[in-house]
């Protein structure tokens, strides 16, 4: 299958409806769910997805390695090429990868200025990504101004940025974000629901008639998925 159509096909259409267009350039995404439920997968999902349309994404992990990432990435593209039959799996996996920059830090070390820092080393080299993703946040090591930073990082290089938080109990908008959560323009949460991980989206922008999203995680492959 021709990659314009597997991506035409992804599950991230099903979610960019639900969610009235998607997120938008400029604009804040969180995934939000308990620790091991998928939200590492939620974020590599989305990040191929954008690969596959063209796009250039950098990766921040925190407390992993960056060789931890790439082989998750293959594992990820590899099941998706296989259940897809998609042509030409090995040249686009080269391309890919070109277009995907991974940076990883402590998690105690970063911050907004250490990503526009990394933001400067790239464009250097000539790389502006459309997409960034954030993975292993803590709320309680977010503040105001960092997430300011990350959004006014968003606006200025016109990309979307995706990151991920841990909930404690119940999905929802951890309480260390009250008073900052204007900032975020879209929540989803991943729920394990027997075999099942389904999306539930609990922000869309200023919407408040929230959709089904008919999306989730595979629990096999961890792929966006149907549901």
């Amino acid at each position: 299958m021709y990659r314009k159509f597997v991506n035409a096909r992804s599950p991230m259409r099903l979610l960019e409806k639900g969610l009235h267009g998607g997120l938008g350039v400029g604009n804040l995404g969180a995934c939000v769910a308990g620790h091991g439920v998928g939200k590492s997968s939620f974020l590599v999902g989305v990040a191929i997805d954008e690969l596959l349309r063209g796009g250039t994404v950098l990766h921040v992990v925190l407390d992993q390695t960056v060789s931890h990432v790439r082989d998750y990435y293959d594992t990820v593209y590899l099941a998706l090429a296989e259940s897809t039959h998609l042509d030409e799996p090995i040249a686009i996996h080269a391309e890919i990868d070109n277009q995907r920059r991974i940076r990883s830090y402590r998690r105690d070390h970063f911050s907004a200025s250490k990503l526009s820092d990394a933001l400067k080393v790239e464009a250097e080299a000539g790389v502006r990504p459309s997409l960034i993703v954030i993975d292993g946040l803590e709320a309680s090591q977010l503040t105001g101004d960092d997430l300011a930073g990350i959004r006014a990082l968003a606006h200025d290089l016109a990309a979307e940025v995706w990151f991920t938080l841990d909930a404690d109990g119940a999905p929802v908008l951890p309480a260390a974000l009250s008073g900052v959560e204007d900032l975020i323009s879209v929540v989803v949460t991943l729920e394990a629901k027997g075999d099942e991980i389904t999306l539930r989206a609990i922000k869309d922008h200023e919407n408040e008639d929230l959709q089904d999203l008919h999306v989730g995680l595979d629990p096999r492959t961890l792929l966006l998925v149907r549901s």
